[in-house]
């Protein structure tokens, strides 16, 4: 392998494991911040319990993804630094306002929420673990701007042959981004839910602590219905978006090979070895690509054979994986409802085979947004800008294959030790359920309720 591909293998690995531990800290914060404030409301205790038991699974996540990020930013000076001469300009500005602005603002109040609970007021306690919720999903509104840009590059001019930037409110206002933002914030917020129902269903086939985790159950039940919906809904219109700045991702996620109007929407694609390679022919619904992406059962769509072989993505695995990520967005949402109505009815307790594949679906919305991040990157190539600079281009000149190998196999080890780390710590605790002895804390909260 040369540098290219064991940079692009490295820096795949990298996001990959990070990406492990990032949507369960964004979805978490919401629901522990929404239980907490349940019990500053109604001086219940259980929901004391409930944010102190889902905090504690938060913080072993939340510790981990930091420390699996930190070193992602070094691979664009180390890997890909002519990537970081072209657009670091650019690219850098929304990295540089996460890291100042939301990611300290994070680290500040999660140090306010874990050392705080004899210290403040229940009422400024739940502040604190709010102002982490929304600075968490801050971080990742401007991280997800910058890759927004990356795959639809505005705001900016080539001068001294690399781009500038001229207009920072094109980037903010990046509808693209946005799409982006929404589609993976409300993937987070699925994942939650069902690691919240999933370890709910645990105790409850356990018959333990049967009122504590029915309660849990049932909140993210409601939650991951509503994130589910709004996913499909975001991700209809994320896809258009791509149809109009991205036509080669587009072709590849649909196997679209022929410019056609009225395309059909493929359901079913069988290898044709007589035709192009890696060309398919497809069992579709007539039409109703071309009307989901342009509202216009007549539009026309490009297919790759408009493209050089060199710009067009791996059809393949770029294909497959949308459609298994959309298959798996429709069953969370078919899932989300049968737990709310259940939940709602109480007989949860008795539908042991629906508890048990709860606990089975935990995974489920990890493979979701794995497949997600696959198509969205894998199907940018050969671009790392699309349609501006090419992955080629912009890996770094001054490394050598030793070198990359070497950092390769350190990352993959050490990353493979804090994944381990992570499943254990969250498999013990989880399985140990809350703590009984809140008496310190509940004394503390009464004696500084403002």
């Amino acid at each position: 392998m040369d540098t290219l591909t064991l940079s692009r293998l490295q820096f795949a690995v990298t996001a990959a494991f990070h990406f492990i531990f990032v949507p369960l800290t964004l979805g978490l914060s919401i629901l522990i911040a929404y239980m907490e404030s349940r019990y500053v409301r109604t001086n219940d205790n259980m929901y004391l319990k409930m944010a102190k038991f889902w905090g504690k699974l938060f913080l072993i996540n939340f510790a981990l993804g930091i420390v699996t990020g930190i070193t992602m930013e070094f691979q664009f000076g180390m890997n890909w630094a002519e990537y970081s001469k072209y657009v670091g300009d650019i690219f850098g500005a929304p990295l540089a306002i996460e890291a100042t602005v939301a990611f300290f603002l994070e680290s500040t109040f999660i140090g306010l929420w874990i050392f705080g609970w004899n210290k403040v007021s229940k009422k400024v306690h739940a502040l604190s673990i709010w102002l982490v919720a929304i600075a968490t999903n801050l971080s990742a509104l401007w991280i997800l701007l910058a890759n927004g840009w990356m795959q639809n590059p505005v705001g900016y001019v080539l001068r001294n042959n690399r781009a500038e930037m001229v207009d920072f409110s094109a980037m903010l206002t990046n509808i693209y981004g946005w799409l982006k933002f929404g589609h993976t914030l409300l993937s987070g917020y699925v994942l939650a839910a069902f690691f919240v129902m999933g370890v709910s269903a645990y105790h409850l086939l356990k018959k333990n602590r049967a009122d504590f985790f029915k309660r849990s159950f049932r909140i993210a039940a409601v939650f991951g219905l509503a994130a589910s919906i709004m996913v499909i809904v975001i991700g209809t219109f994320h896809a258009e978006r791509v149809a109009l700045t991205q036509p080669t991702k587009f072709a590849a996620m649909e196997s679209v090979w022929d410019t056609q109007k009225g395309a059909a929407y493929n359901l079913l694609v069988i290898p044709d070895t007589e035709n192009e390679k890696n060309e398919v022919e497809a069992l579709g619904i007539p039409k109703f690509l071309s009307l989901l992406a342009y509202h216009d059962g007549n539009a026309e769509v490009k297919g790759l054979k408009e493209f050089s072989k060199e710009e067009r993505p791996p059809v393949v695995p770029v294909f497959f994986s949308f459609r298994i990520m959309a298959a798996l967005g429709f069953l969370f949402v078919l899932l989300s409802l049968i737990a709310t109505v259940m939940s709602g009815k109480d007989n949860l307790e008795g539908s042991r085979w629906f508890l048990k594949l709860m606990l089975f679906a935990i995974p489920l919305p990890y493979l979701a947004t794995q497949l997600g991040w696959l198509v969205a990157e894998l199907g940018r190539q050969p671009w790392i800008v699309y349609g501006l600079l090419k992955t080629s281009d912009a890996v770094s000149k001054a490394i050598s294959v030793p070198q990359v190998v070497a950092s390769l196999l350190g990352f993959t080890l050490l990353y493979g030790i804090l994944a381990a780390v992570d499943i254990y710590l969250l498999t013990t605790y989880a399985k140990k359920g809350p703590d009984d002895d809140l008496s310190a804390i509940l004394k503390a909260s009464r004696n500084q309720e403002v």
